[in-house]
């Protein structure tokens, strides 16, 4: 897994504690034999300090270690810094192979099989910002250093922070000013691979980033040039880390197959590029070639970046038979036409095939269109908005009703009423006056089901996105 992959690495100085204990000196927990485990078991990290109080090195470093100790306790943060009189407290000292002073080990969630040993500069603005990220992260493990031959064997020549991971380049180095928000961008911003399979596992990273604009390639794993495709894919990526996350799909998978309905693609279509912004309102883009080499993948993502490319909507094909029936069929080709008709005032249901609710309503919106069948300015309309898009309106639930009045300038009003045939004809009588509302007092509607990109919470919001 993607997790497993990862090894955050400091090569620095730094710091690690736990919570609260049964008796502090300057915000030092102050620990023996007896409270020892007790303290392993009440605080998430605890580090802690074997002195001896004759020791001249050990009383240099008492201040600098009850300054750390209050700055990290008056912040609520999890590490704590205790200490332990080694000479009052030698079985202690024995068990943790104590051979000197100060002696510094770090304990995390209990663990006492193998405490890491520090030997850095514990009140150190680099080791509090360090141990504040590691504390907001949990599926990446963070390890201390201070040993000669690593820093050798990873040709470092000071203190520093480095993302190992065991793809793409191998590792990352961190650059700059060390604060708890910089790291986490940092390890944000390197953490998934250039190019990423979008599964079940990777969907709550992809969707949980910072970056909110992907570019999509279907690839079957079926197709002879799988690999010279993805190799493409994986070029031009690398100019647009940062800006652009680029995610590739297999199309044959019947896990995803609601995923390229949403963007408008058939499996026989494949293999395929899209682009989709993650914003306020999601918004699709097309290239306008279908050839998939890196050159042209690069050109359609500049092109993106500097606002050259319109939106992308999708649109069946106009029936021929559309307006024979007392409700009319829209598609994306003739909705502007129809529903901005000056003389007209237009009223559409916009659907989901699937959804139970369109479904209910499906009969009373047919005896709908056989009231006004005959009227001279008034037209039922229905668009399937899962095969459809229009820039004028943005679908967030199925199914949503919105009424177009005659006039030049444009106007929607969302219907909020009773789905009755009699409230349906009271709002339509009063011009859109009786039964008009404001989204927020929309009642039982289906949502638009987003085609399982996310898991739980995430994947929640973004159906309320769609």
């Amino acid at each position: 897994m993607l997790r497993r992959a990862l090894l955050c690495l400091a090569l620095a100085a730094l710091t690690r504690a736990g919570a609260a204990a049964p008796e502090e000196e300057d915000h030092v927990l102050v620990l023996n034999k007896g409270n020892f485990e007790e303290a392993l078991a009440a605080h998430k990290y605890l580090l802690v300090e074997f002195y001896a109080p004759w020791c001249g090195h050990c009383k240099a470093l008492a201040p600098e270690y009850a300054k750390a100790a209050g700055k990290l306790k008056a912040e609520g943060s999890e590490i704590r810094l205790a200490k332990v009189d080694a000479t009052e407290e030698s079985d202690l000292a024995q068990q943790y192979g104590v051979r000197g002073y100060p002696t510094i080990k770090f304990f995390k969630n209990g663990d006492t099989a193998a405490p890491r040993e520090y030997t850095g500069d514990v009140e150190s603005d680099f080791a509090k910002q360090f141990l504040l990220a590691a504390e907001a992260v949990d599926d990446i493990p963070f390890g201390i250093t201070s040993n000669s031959d690593v820093f050798s064997r990873y040709q470092l020549a000071g203190d520093g922070v480095v993302l190992f991971k065991k793809f793409d380049e191998g590792r990352n180095n961190f650059e700059g000013d060390v604060t708890k928000e910089k790291l986490l961008d940092f390890i944000k911003h390197n953490q998934l691979p250039l190019v990423i399979e979008f599964t079940e596992q990777t969907a709550p990273k992809i969707f949980g980033g910072e970056i909110k604009t992907h570019i999509l390639l279907f690839l079957p794993k079926s197709v002879p040039d799988y690999d010279s495709k993805l190799s493409n894919f994986k070029t031009a990526a690398e100019r647009f880390k940062g800006k652009i996350l680029f995610i590739f799909i297999d199309s044959d998978h019947a896990d995803n197959q609601r995923i390229l309905e949403f963007f408008g693609l058939k499996k026989e279509e494949c293999p395929a590029v899209r682009l989709i912004t993650l914003e306020e309102e999601m918004t699709k883009y097309k290239p306008e070639s279908d050839e998939l080499t890196a050159a042209k993948i690069e050109e359609f993502c500049h092109r993106f970046l500097e606002g050259k490319i319109k939106p992308h909507l999708m649109s069946q094909e106009l029936p021929e038979d559309w307006d024979k029936q007392p409700v009319k069929v829209l598609v994306g080709k003739n909705f502007e036409e129809v529903a901005f008709e000056e003389k007209k005032k237009v009223f559409v249901e916009f659907y989901a095939p699937w959804c139970g609710h369109c479904k209910q309503l499906a009969p009373i919106w047919d005896k709908l269109g056989e009231t006004y069948k005959d009227h001279e300015n008034i037209v039922i309309a229905k668009m399937d908005s899962t095969a459809n898009e229009v820039e004028a309106v943005k679908v967030h639930s199925f199914p949503t009703l919105k009424f177009f009045p005659a006039g030049a300038d444009r106007t929607v009003i969302d219907y909020n009423g009773e789905r009755t045939l009699d409230g349906f004809k009271k709002f339509l009588e009063s011009g859109g006056q009786d039964g008009a509302g404001d989204d927020d007092d929309l009642e039982d509607l289906e949502e638009a089901e987003e085609p399982d990109l996310e898991e739980e919470d995430d994947q929640r919001a973004v159906r309320d996105e769609l």
